[in-house]
């Protein structure tokens, strides 16, 4: 079936639509933090666990995913999965104590579970593997535009109404991404499997049994999951607490982390799009991007607050070359895998960022409270262990590189093809 100008539109824009809504869900509480901690008593180590409960219901639906999405189709899939995001808004919204709270965050986690990796599929079915870098990164912008949504815009927004209302205005729109994606996007017969289960889960071994796969998984787990976990709700009680911001000053420099990161996604897809057709293979841009993440985070254990904005803006640009390891990955492993092999990726990812995002308030809690909220050394700590942890990976990731590659098909690709 040729890709004409339309259809390719009717693909993009509902699943970028329900992307928006994805990262506008995930990054929310960053702003909304100081009234969900008032309005249900949370300490620190409460707050990162309610946040990071949309992060485990969302890592542990990822290999089912990954064979419903190679079976029935990401239009099908996605669709039905929003409304139970929609649901899980509503009783967010109306929850009365931290129970509610963690289950209507837990079944948001749950229903927008599939809205990256339901277009990941769809790209790969619609798409040249050549072109899934910069198709992928564009995805990921509009992932960028919801976060963004959720630094100044909801911090006006609440002027208006309550974190309560805001909720219920997102459940309404989650319920009209659904729709969306269900009637707008055009049903490819070669994405439905003739698989078998057993062959669908031998195919989920086949990617976690790959030395490709665990040359760069770890690297790309710990990079995303501290990115994730940083930016979803860290970030705005360190600038409070740190840099000494102001709410409103904090919403703003929550805005310009998110307008980088819409800069990073696009820019990292088009990079690596330009150079692999120049032979420069797209897993070297993702360990530059991925090694300047982790020079941007050293540099934020000074807490130099001088440099709290070009060190922030940089957080959120290159954070984003995390993404190029899903592209990576679908051009590594036989296209009928495509989905299972995103999802394989995703799984550890998101359960590194549910724990990230909770162990971070844990470690934060150590320290005592200060007159204006968290003691500083408690962010030095818990910031400090995690780029420790992503320089081992970094270091595994090198020495395994010099070993001999795998002997089969399934390898991490050193160019931008893939079949």
């Amino acid at each position: 079936m040729p890709i004409t100008a339309a259809r390719l539109l009717r693909v993009f824009i509902p699943f970028a639509f329900g992307y928006f809504l994805s990262y506008l869900f995930r990054t929310v509480n960053a702003v909304i933090a100081p009234d969900l901690a008032a309005d249900a008593g949370l300490d620190p180590a409460a707050l990162g666990l309610l946040t990071s409960a949309y992060f485990l219901t969302f890592a542990a639906f990822q290999l089912p995913l990954g064979v419903l999405l190679d079976r029935f189709g990401p239009r099908r899939v996605e669709a039905s999965l929003l409304v139970v995001a929609a649901a899980g808004a509503l009783v967010f919204a109306r929850a009365e104590g931290v129970t509610g709270l963690v289950i209507g965050r837990a079944l948001i986690g749950l229903g927008v579970s599939a809205c990256l990796m339901a277009a990941f599929k769809a790209f790969s079915s619609w798409l040249p593997p050549e072109r899934l870098p910069l198709a992928n990164s564009v995805q990921m912008v509009s992932g960028g535009i919801g976060a963004l949504t959720a630094t100044a815009p909801v911090e006006a927004a609440l002027r208006l109404t309550d974190w309560r209302g805001v909720f219920l205005i997102l459940a309404a729109l989650t319920l009209l991404a659904a729709l969306a994606i269900f009637l707008v996007v055009p049903e490819r017969p070669d994405h439905h499997s003739g698989e078998t289960l057993g062959e669908a889960l031998r195919g989920v071994a086949t990617i976690y049994t790959s030395r490709s796969f665990w040359r760069l998984a770890p690297w790309a787990i710990l990079t995303q999951a501290t990115y994730l976990s940083i930016q979803g709700l860290w970030s705005g009680p360190w600038l409070r607490d740190v840099a000494g911001l102001e709410r409103t000053t904090v919403a703003e420099m929550l805005l310009l982390v998110a307008a980088a990161m819409i800069i990073g996604f696009f820019a990292f897809g088009a990079l690596t799009d330009h150079l692999s057709r120049r032979g420069v293979p797209p897993i070297r841009v993702a360990a530059a991007g991925m090694t300047a993440f982790m020079a941007v985070q050293l540099l934020l254990l000074g807490q130099w607050n001088a440099l709290t904005i070009p060190l922030w803006f940089l957080f959120g640009l290159s954070g984003t070359s995390a993404i190029l390891p899903y592209a990576i990955l679908s051009q590594t492993f036989p296209r009928h895998l495509a989905g299972r092999a995103n999802t394989a990726l995703n799984l550890p990812v998101f359960l590194a960022a549910f724990a990230v995002q909770w162990g971070i308030g844990v470690l934060i809690s150590a320290w005592p409270e200060t007159a204006t909220g968290y003691h500083p050394n408690g962010y030095r700590a818990a910031f400090g262990l995690l780029l420790l942890l992503q320089g081992g990976a970094a270091l595994w990731f090198w020495w395994d590189g010099r070993k001999k590659p795998e002997p089969a098909r399934i390898t991490l690709r050193e160019g931008g093809g893939g079949s």
